[in-house]
């Protein structure tokens, strides 16, 4: 059967409620805390029947995340160093370590844990969150986006639902939806575009403007038993990705929607150390001109990519956003055990 908003279970208090704080009680409903697990034991035996291995690595790192838009959490170790720096960044995804173990000859595997982004908090973001990310040698971004469907569908069986996968490229969706050519529109047009959503614009670049008509103009249009796989982004917007080149260029990955919610985001994985320290670098001066933290590069995945990561495509799935998807709920609070209100 369908699976409706499931029911918490129950207990009762001997005291009035007036006398006594809730705020111990679980955020989630016991429902969704057992399928969460249910969903955590189909993950593992999808995994398992395809070859992929699980494997475990650090929280901690020396290195963060230098993406502009992503900021990270760091805490201060007060054991020996060795001299190292005792500032220790927590991972806002495994990406580094899991390509560090493909470039040293680990082959195809998987990681799901925990994962800490700072400053987000609301009814759809949580600062702490369960990832799920794999990396496939020997595949591109769209053999891999078959997979993740693969997977979501298997997941979606568990409430009896079931979905149909929809391709579409990134120029493609917005030319035909809100008829602006991303690659080629001004930020004047693609302010245009936004309506009657009133954005500060100051500091907010052409990409920052094609996030917003994704957020406020594209996603709450797409159906909720819609699973969309948009590909082929612009350039601008590689992060980790190739390049393809073309008449406009355009990064070879891919982000994957069920309902309004962004739940994956994958790549045709770059493995050219120089152009990805050089990202590094780009992102480090744009938080440099915005005040912002600057987290260290990780060296260790430049010389990995230096080392050699073999062709290969990774994604990250939002475990959360997936299981609020599958309840159809859009309050993160509901899958979480402890929302960050309550931990």
């Amino acid at each position: 059967m369908h699976c409706a908003k499931p029911v918490r279970g129950a207990w009762q208090s001997p005291l009035p409620p007036h006398a006594m704080s809730t705020d111990w009680t679980p955020s989630a409903m016991f429902d969704a805390l057992r399928l969460r697990a249910r969903l955590n034991a189909v993950i593992r035996a999808f995994f398992e029947r395809r070859g992929v291995i699980e494997v475990e690595t650090p929280v901690m790192s020396l290195a963060g995340n230098t993406e502009p838009n992503i900021a990270s959490f760091h805490v201060e170790f007060g054991g020996r160093t060795d001299g190292a720096s005792r500032t220790r960044w927590l991972r806002t995804s495994p990406e580094y370590p899991l390509k560090r173990l493909v470039a040293a000859g680990f082959g195809d595997c998987y990681e799901l844990g925990r994962v800490f982004r700072d400053g987000e908090a609301g009814g759809r973001h949580n600062p702490e969150f369960t990832m799920l990310e794999w990396y496939r040698v020997g595949w591109n971004h769209l053999e891999l986006v078959e997979e993740v469907a693969a997977l979501v569908g298997e997941a979606l069986a568990l409430v009896d639902r079931r979905v149909a996968l929809d391709i579409v490229d990134y120029r493609t969706l917005y030319r035909t939806q809100i008829g602006v050519d991303p690659m080629s529109a001004s930020v004047v047009e693609l302010q245009r575009a936004l309506g009657d959503v009133h954005i500060d614009p100051d500091g907010l670049t052409r990409d920052d403007w094609l996030d917003l008509l994704m957020t406020h103009r594209l996603q709450p249009t797409f159906g909720v038993d819609q699973l969309l796989a948009i590909v082929d982004y612009p350039a601008t917007q590689c992060a980790l990705a190739r390049v393809r080149d073309g008449d406009p260029p355009v990064a070879e990955r891919f982000e994957l929607y069920l309902g309004p919610l962004e739940i994956a985001n994958g790549y045709h994985e770059l493995a050219d150390g120089a152009e990805q320290s050089e990202r590094f670098e780009r992102d480090t001066r744009v938080r440099r001109a915005r005040a912002a933290v600057e987290p260290p590069i990780d060296t260790r995945l430049i010389a990995a990519l230096d080392h050699g990561l073999p062709d290969c495509a990774g994604v990250a799935v939002g475990v959360d956003r997936l299981l609020m998807a599958m309840l159809g709920t859009d309050r993160i609070a509901d899958v979480l055990a402890f929302d960050f209100a309550r931990a």
